[in-house]
Order: structure tokens, then C-alpha cells, then sequence
């Protein structure tokens, strides 16, 4: 199996944090030295270790915030 190449760019904020010290974030993130992108998921208190997440472009995290302001919260 490849390695996994990752690095934050940005940390955005956090959004959560389970007892355990992980955390849910939002990150600028580079994938395999690609451009970065917004990503939402799990990180270890260290960054060494992650969880599934979700990984949006630029356009996409626009229309995401776009559909999250048209709900009555």
C-alpha cells in the first residue's frame, strides 16, 4: 500500500473534541503534494493519525456555506 503523503496547510478551527483528545476539524489540506483543499474529519491529538472525512474545493465549501445559511438553525 502507498504512503499516504499529507500536510495542513491551515488549521481553520476546530469544531469538536471527543474525550479521548481527538478532534474534528477544518483544515487547508495538501494531499500528496497537490493543491490543498477544505477537509473536515478526525485528527489525534499529534496529527499523526486520522479519521474518514470529507475533502471539498473551493467551489464546493462555497455552496456548502451557501446551503448551510438556507437552514433554519
Amino acid at each position: 500500500m502507498a504512503e499516504l503523503k499529507y500536510e495542513v496547510v491551515k488549521s481553520l478551527g476546530k469544531i469538536s473534541q471527543a474525550p479521548s483528545g481527538w478532534t474534528k476539524e477544518l483544515n487547508l489540506v495538501s494531499w500528496n503534494d497537490r493543491d490543498p483543499k477544505y477537509d473536515v474529519r478526525d485528527w489525534s491529538p499529534d496529527h499523526t493519525k486520522m479519521g474518514k472525512g470529507v475533502t471539498l474545493t473551493g467551489d464546493e465549501i462555497i455552496l456548502l456555506r451557501d446551503l448551510l445559511n438556507e437552514i433554519d438553525l
